[in-house]
Formats: C-alpha cells, structure tokens, sequence
C-alpha cells in the first residue's frame, strides 16, 4: 500500500506517469504530455523520411533544381513519404487483425533501399518509376508471407544475433548524424561542410539535450530531445540558417494518387527490392527488440515480432500503389524510446497522426522542413547512438564464451568492414554489391549460419 502511494505521488510529481505505466504500451499519458512526445516522434524521423525521395527523384532527374515539368512529382513523393509513413505506424499501433505489434514502432521511408532504386532511375526520369512501384509492392507482399514464420525461426536470433543486428543499424546510422551535423550530403566538399557554425548549432541540441534529461525532472526531462531541437532551432534563426522558401511552393491541400508513375514488374528490379526486404524484415526483429529491452527490459514476443513484420510488408506493398517508397521500422525512434523511457504506443499514433495531416496538407510538411539539417544532426547523434546503446545492452546477456566471441568477431568484422570499405566487392554484379555494402546483410547472414552451425560448448575452459 504505501509503495502503490509512492508511485502515486512520483506519478503526479512529475505529470508522466509512474516506472510501471511508462513501460506499458498501452499507458496513455496526459494529453500535455503526449502530444509533444508524439510531435518528438515525427522531429525524429522527418528529414530522414523524407531525404530518400528526394534523392531518388534527384537521381531519376526530376528533383530539387531540375526545370523539367516532372517536379512537382518529387513534392508530391515527399508528401506520400509523410501520408504512407503514418498509415503503416497506425498499423503498428493500432493494429488490425494480425497486422502490427501494438508498439510504439514508428515507420519510414527506408534509406536501406535507395542503394537498389538508384541504378534502376538513374538519368531515366519519372517513367523509370513505374518498374520501382512493381519492385515494392512484390517486395512487400513477399516480406508479409514472412511474418507467420518470424515466430518459429526465432530460436536462430538469439541476443547474440539480435543484439549484433541492432548494434550494426546503430553504427551503419553514425555516418548520417555526423553529416547532418556537419551541414548534409549536399554539402560535402563545400567549404561550408563541418564549419564551426554548423558544429555549434547541433552542439546546442545536444548540450541543451543531456543538461534537461539528466538535470531537470518530469516532461523538461523526458521531452529532451524536443525542447533541445528547439533551442537549436532558435539559434539557427538567429544566425540565419533557417529558409522559408518551401512553404511558399508547397501546396495548401493534396490528394494522394493511384499509381502516379504506372507499374511494371522487371527482374532486376524485383530482385534487388525482395532482397532489401528480407534486411529490413531482420532490422524489424532488431528494432522491436530494441523497442521492448529499452523500453521495457523484456524480451518482444511472437506475436509482437509477427505483427510488426505483416505491417512492414503490408505497409510497403500499400505504399507502392500511391508511389510511396518502401517502409520500415526507424532505427532513431527506437533510441528515442530508450532515451525517454516512455513505451505507449499511444504516443507514436499522435505522431502518426500528425505525419498523415502533414500529407493531406503539404504546408504543414514544409514548415518542419524548415528545420536546418544541422540541427537534426544534433538530435540523431544522441538517438543513433542510444541504438547502438541498445544493442550492446542486448549483448550484454550473451554467455561470452570462446564460441560466441568468434561468432560476433567474424560477423562484425565482415559486416563493419564492408561498410567502411565497399570497392572491396567491386567485383561483384552491382545489385549484390549493394546489398553486401550495407554491412547488415552480411553481418547478419554470418551471424545466423555461424550460430547454427558451431556447437555450443559443453565444457568451461581451464
């Protein structure tokens, strides 16, 4: 009695709610607190969710700069980015039937997939689109039949291999929130990239980031990310980094089309996206382990892993009709969780909401493009890292015998080592090069086979 008065008084000292609501998925938090948390949510992913449209449609030829009259197409892509990435979450939060997980799981648009579209667009325009669309929607749907057997083949994924696979998205993501920081991927090379200005303002994120989470108390503490994004904000106006011009351009109200770019089923195209499919079925294991050991220190269920996987295939075959990209689980929203400690799934639906307003309503979209990338940076930073965080934290339960510590050396080595240098598989036909350079399907593939395959060791070592 007197510990359920303590919570009590915990729960309402700091307006959040108390340990055991906050790692519930079902907790809805008060209105105050949910809605910036959900706002937080979308902050977190929205460049990210939006940047591969624009550079696929920059790679086809119809994106930022291009005069040719396919432009608007590359605004309307990013609107769908926004629209499809907030269904497919809603599928995950809210569910329905099997289809989602009932967890704060925040879908995006996958970067893991640009490495396969851009050889099939590149140069071609917005009819190479059309053999995009068919990709995704065979990749999806193939990616669903998965999910009924995700359950069964989770004796290959221990945390040894859970634990690696999320470690591995936490590092392949590093790269990306030190170039935002440092200015963007259009800015490399400029004498801009990595100027004091730029440094200083993601600085500001994360100082004003970690003084709130571990010096202040209630929602200052768990809305860190938030309220530093907006410090860091306010200092790029000051200093004139923040540019109004896209809410101009953008329309006030749109609506999404049935099959903009037509469809065409083509081998290669099938092939390379059905492959990324199967990395970001393994990403979603990895993702919504890393969403229940940070969030709430348990291990995810069958059901759980099942449902998130039929909303990742099912979300990206429904994407392709509207000439959306393919979605996936978003790394960074799972170290938000972990950073703010709060698990309702609640609060990731007022995200998803907010992200289907902004594509009914393509100015809403604008104004948070306004954010600078600099100051995204600085946010990513802290949430890639917590995902790297978490995967070691996941490790940590590995029994590190001679025979684990092999299996995550290889593994890692071979994965990590590929990423840093791909012209080691030059060689190779370019779709399979591409899918070995992402690090996360070999490390993966050598993790799972060497784990089947090397005997456990039934003796203690001298």
């Amino acid at each position: 009695m007197d510990q359920s008065n303590q919570q009590q008084d915990v729960s309402q000292s700091n307006g959040v709610g108390t340990p055991e609501q906050l790692r519930d998925p079902n907790y809805f938090p008060p209105l105050n607190v949910a809605v910036p948390l959900g706002i937080q949510h979308v902050l977190a992913m929205f460049v990210s969710n939006v940047t591969p449209a624009i550079i696929i449609a920059g790679a086809a030829g119809f994106g930022f700069g291009s005069k040719s009259p396919d432009f608007p197409m590359m605004i309307y892509m990013m609107q769908m980015c926004m629209l499809l990435a907030g269904a497919t979450t809603l599928l995950q939060t809210i569910t329905f039937g099997p289809v989602g997980a009932k967890l704060p799981i925040v879908q995006g648009t996958s970067f893991a997939f640009i490495p396969i579209i851009v050889p099939l667009v590149a140069g071609k325009g917005v009819d190479a689109m059309a053999a995009v669309t068919g990709g995704i929607l065979v990749g999806g749907i193939l990616q669903a039949c998965l999910a009924p057997f995700i359950g069964r083949l989770r004796f290959a994924l221990p945390p040894l291999v859970t634990g690696l696979i999320v470690t591995m998205i936490g590092l392949s993501l590093l790269k990306v929130g030190i170039q935002y920081a440092a200015g963007g991927v259009p800015a490399i090379g400029t004498p801009e990239f990595g100027s004091l200005q730029n440094w200083g303002v993601a600085f500001v994120v994360i100082i004003v980031t970690l003084v709130l989470k571990f010096f202040s108390r209630g929602m200052l503490s768990v809305s860190a990310v938030l309220v530093g994004l907006v410090a860091g904000y306010v200092v790029a106006y000051l200093l004139g980094m923040v540019n109004f011009g896209n809410i101009g351009r953008a329309a006030p109200f749109a609506l999404p089309q049935i099959l903009p770019f037509g469809i065409e089923f083509t081998f290669s195209a099938i092939l390379g996206i059905t492959l990324m499919s199967f990395i970001s079925a393994i990403e979603t294991v990895g993702d919504v382990s890393g969403i229940t050991k940070g969030g709430a220190n348990r291990e995810a269920t069958d059901e759980e892993i099942k449902g998130a996987t039929y909303a990742d295939g099912i979300g990206s075959a429904f994407s392709s009709f509207f000439g959306a990209l393919p979605n996936t689980s978003f790394s960074q929203n799972v170290g938000l969780i972990a950073m703010t400690g709060v698990m309702s799934r609640h609060v990731a639906t007022i995200g998803a909401l907010f992200l289907v307003v902004c594509g009914f309503i393509p100015k809403v979209g604008a104004v948070i493009s306004t954010v600078p990338i600099e100051v995204l940076g600085g946010g990513v930073i802290i949430m890639f890292g917590m995902v790297a965080s978490a995967g070691i934290k996941m490790l940590a339960e590995v029994n590190w015998d001679s025979r684990n510590m092999v299996i995550f050396a290889i593994s890692i080595s071979i994965g990590l080592g590929l990423m840093l240098e791909p012209g080691a598989l030059q060689h190779l036909p370019s779709t399979l090069k591409a899918l070995l350079s992402t690090g996360l399907l070999p490390a993966a593939c050598f993790a799972i086979v060497l784990n089947l395959v090397i005997p456990h060791e039934t003796k203690k070592e001298d």
